[in-house]
């Protein structure tokens, strides 16, 4: 069974920059993808950013393209979103996500086709 624990969320001034971090336990195969998306409230959940563990493919919503960095290890077993320019826009609570199975979108970036979710980690940006 697939689990996620994410970690390194918090508070910073807007500018500033902060990573996030999500381990993987469980996962027996090596070609999957995995994102990050983030609520803030009274809003509906949102993907932020995608990345295939097997080609390193990438995706990125609009408002994050050129601050928010998604990567993973070689060994798959450690997602990151590295946040930098952070704005009180970006303040959420971010969820780590992986697909291991359904349907796929072309963007990576919808609820719908990620059926693993950690329990978030809160980032607070103010000005």
């Amino acid at each position: 069974q697939v689990q996620l624990v994410e970690s390194g969320g918090g508070s910073v001034q807007a500018g500033g920059s902060l990573r996030l971090s999500c381990t993987v336990l469980g996962v027996t195969y090596s070609n999957y993808y995995m994102g990050w998306f983030r609520q803030a409230p009274g809003k509906e959940r949102e993907g932020v950013a995608a990345i295939s563990t097997g080609g390193g493919g990438t995706s990125y919503a609009g408002p994050v393209k050129g601050r928010f960095t998604i990567s993973h290890d070689i060994a798959g077993s450690t997602l990151s979103l590295q946040m930098n320019s952070l704005k009180p826009e970006d303040t959420a609570m971010y969820y780590c996500a992986a697909h291991t199975r359904g349907p796929t979108s072309d963007t990576r970036l919808q609820l719908y086709e990620y059926n693993v979710w950690g329990q978030g980690t809160q980032v607070t940006v103010s000005s």
